[in-house]
């Protein structure tokens, strides 16, 4: 069975790069979910929005995002994808004659600024051993040019088990082994070894509404050399902390409405990406990032 939904998205969005690994996802893979399948069956859905302003403010945004899965039997694969990209045009003086002053306004310029440029992408594979336990497997790969990484790819292994689960709510434990390959905008590229630990959790508050959250926490196992700090980053200095909250409520009949907010701490960031350093000054990008989003989505079919 094939079902497809296209969602049109009306973003009001703080946007903030990210960390070093993907977003994380109530996305681990259930045992009813696919033993019930007895032949093979596919999902997908797919979900973008765009604001655009002109004049005093120019400013451009957007945000797309794609989910796939295939199941069968004991094993299930998906793939998830998400873009969010934000450009803004700011005025500024460009002082020709030197004096200090706005003399006229051929002396005002407007300055195009990148504010979020992130891709993302994962694709995983389960294979169920019991109702509760799963092995799982992942290979990611992702971008965030305001954090300072031009690319990053990488790797999961893991075991997941679902911790409890009623009529309205589940929760599910994960960890595993995580790798990535960092290749930064300023500098050299980076490797980093990771143990990494998630929990998840969903419930059904009222009829048609949704709260769902989730932690990710990695952590080196290996030493780092980084562009930033000459010490570098012995075991257990590079943390990231990954973590989300979104509350969804059916509005129509194939309306909805969501909040949600993401924030992402990297304890060794990344060089921060910007020109024109001096020599020998590599400044780190932000630590904390966060992301609030209101947005509408609309099922076709």
């Amino acid at each position: 069975m094939l079902n497809k939904t296209l969602a049109l998205t009306v973003c009001l969005s703080a946007l903030g790069g990210g960390a070093a690994s993907a977003d994380p996802k109530f996305e681990y893979g259930k045992a009813e979910e696919v033993a019930k399948v007895k032949d093979v069956e596919y999902n997908a859905s797919a979900e973008a929005g765009i604001v655009f302003t002109t004049g005093n403010s120019e400013t451009i945004t957007a945000t797309g995002g794609i989910k796939a899965a295939r199941k069968t039997g004991q094993n299930k694969i998906a793939l998830d994808a998400s873009l969010t990209y934000a450009k803004s045009g700011v005025r500024v003086i460009n002082d020709n004659n030197g004096n200090g002053m706005v003399d006229d306004v051929t002396e005002i310029r407007t300055e195009q600024t990148t504010t979020a440029e992130t891709l993302a992408g994962k694709l995983r594979y389960d294979r169920f051993l019991t109702p509760h336990n799963s092995l799982f497997v992942a290979v990611l790969g992702a971008r965030d040019i305001p954090a300072g990484k031009d690319l990053v790819l990488g790797g999961q292994v893991g075991y997941s088990r679902q911790l409890f689960k009623s009529k309205t709510a589940e929760a599910v434990g994960e960890f595993g082994y995580d790798y990535s390959h960092e290749d930064l905008v300023s500098g050299p590229s980076n490797s980093i070894h990771s143990a990494r630990a998630y929990v998840g959790y969903k419930a059904e508050m009222t009829a048609g509404t949704t709260f769902e959250t989730n932690l990710e926490a990695l952590t080196n196992l290996n030493h780092e050399d980084l562009a930033t700090r000459a010490d570098g980053a012995d075991f257990g200095e590079d943390t990231r902390v990954n973590f989300k909250a979104s509350v969804s409520a059916k509005i129509g009949k194939n309306l909805s409405f969501q909040t949600s907010l993401e924030v992402k701490y990297d304890h060794r960031p990344g060089p921060l990406g910007i020109k024109n350093l001096a020599m020998g000054f590599v400044p780190e990008a932000s630590k904390l990032d966060t992301m609030m989003k209101a947005t509408l989505i609309y099922t076709i079919f």
